[in-house]
C-alpha cells in the first residue's frame, strides 16, 4: 500500500501529468482538496473508488482515512492543487506518515505561477531585466513569515515577484514594494489561473489597488516586475549568431569542435 501525493495542477483538468493521471486511476481511495481541485479530475478515479473531499477535515481526520486504507491494503491518491513543493501542507502529512511507516510517492504538478505566466503570455526571466523569480507570500492566519523573509527585502533584488495568497493584503504589498520598484512598475493579478472563470488585471504599482476593486479576495496570484511589460530588452546569447556552444561550434578552433552533441 502506498500514498501517492499528486500535484493536480492549477485548475484546468488537462494540466495534469500523465503520471498523476495514471496514479489516480490505480488508487481505490482518493483524498482531494475540494476547495481548489475541479471535480473533473476525479473522473480518472477507478470505478467504485472511495472519494473523500478533505476541505472540511483536519490533519488527524486525513491521516485516519489514510491509516484505514493502509490497513485494507489500498493505495491512496492524495491530490493537492498546483505543485506539492510550495504551500501544499504535504510536509506535515509526510512527517506523520513516515512515523507510521506508510510508504509514499510524490508526483509534481503545474504550479499556479506557471499557469499565470502562460495566461499573461510572458516569460518571467528576461536578459538584463530579471534572472530570478521569488515565490513568496505575506503573513496570514494559517502561517506567519520568518523575520528575514519580507517583501521589502525581496524588492531590493529587483527580481520578478510571484506573491501568493496575498490579494486581500494588497495595500500593504503595494506599500512595501513602491520604494524599490517605483509606481510605474508593471503588476498583474491573476485569479484562478487556467479555470474557466479566470480573471486577469494588468496595472502598475500605483494603479493596481483601484484596478482590482470589486474583484475576489482569494485564489489570486500577484506578479510584479519589469518582465510583465518589458518593451525592448536584450537578446539571449543562446541563439545568437556567432555564439560558440557545444551544439553549434563556430569554427574548427572552437573548444567544442569534434564534440558529439
Amino acid at each position: 500500500m502506498t500514498v501517492h501525493f499528486i500535484g493536480a495542477g492549477p485548475g484546468a483538468p488537462d494540466l495534469l501529468t500523465l503520471r498523476g493521471r495514471d496514479r489516480i486511476a490505480m488508487s481505490p481511495v482518493c483524498l482531494y482538496a475540494g476547495s481548489l481541485i475541479p471535480e473533473a479530475l476525479l473522473e480518472h478515479c477507478p470505478p467504485g473508488a472511495r472519494i473523500v473531499n478533505t476541505a472540511p477535515m483536519d490533519l488527524d481526520q486525513i491521516i485516519a482515512e489514510i491509516v484505514t486504507a493502509h490497513a485494507a491494503g489500498q493505495d491512496v491518491a492524495r491530490l493537492h492543487s498546483g505543485d506539492l513543493s510550495i504551500w501544499s501542507a504535504m510536509g506535515e502529512q509526510l512527517r506523520r506518515l513516515r512515523a507510521l511507516d506508510i510508504p509514499v510517492t510524490i508526483t509534481p504538478g503545474v504550479p499556479a505561477f506557471a499557469a499565470a505566466a502562460a495566461a499573461l503570455e510572458v516569460e518571467l526571466t528576461l536578459p538584463e531585466l530579471a534572472q530570478s523569480v521569488v515565490l513568496t507570500r505575506t503573513p496570514g492566519r494559517a502561517s506567519s513569515m520568518p523575520a528575514a523573509e519580507t517583501l521589502v527585502a525581496f524588492a531590493a533584488t529587483q527580481a520578478t515577484l510571484a506573491i501568493h495568497l496575498s490579494v486581500h493584503n494588497l495595500p500593504q504589498v503595494v506599500a512595501d514594494l513602491l520604494p524599490a520598484y517605483g509606481g510605474d512598475c508593471p503588476v498583474a493579478v491573476v485569479w484562478r489561473a487556467s479555470w474557466p472563470d479566470e480573471q486577469i488585471v494588468r496595472a502598475t504599482l500605483s494603479t493596481v489597488e483601484a484596478a482590482v476593486t470589486g474583484r475576489p479576495e482569494r485564489t489570486a496570484l500577484i506578479l510584479v516586475g519589469r518582465v510583465l511589460a518589458p518593451g525592448d530588452f536584450a537578446t539571449s546569447s543562446l541563439y545568437a549568431q556567432g555564439y560558440d556552444r557545444r551544439f553549434r561550434p563556430q569554427s574548427a578552433e572552437s573548444r567544442f569542435a569534434g564534440d558529439t552533441p
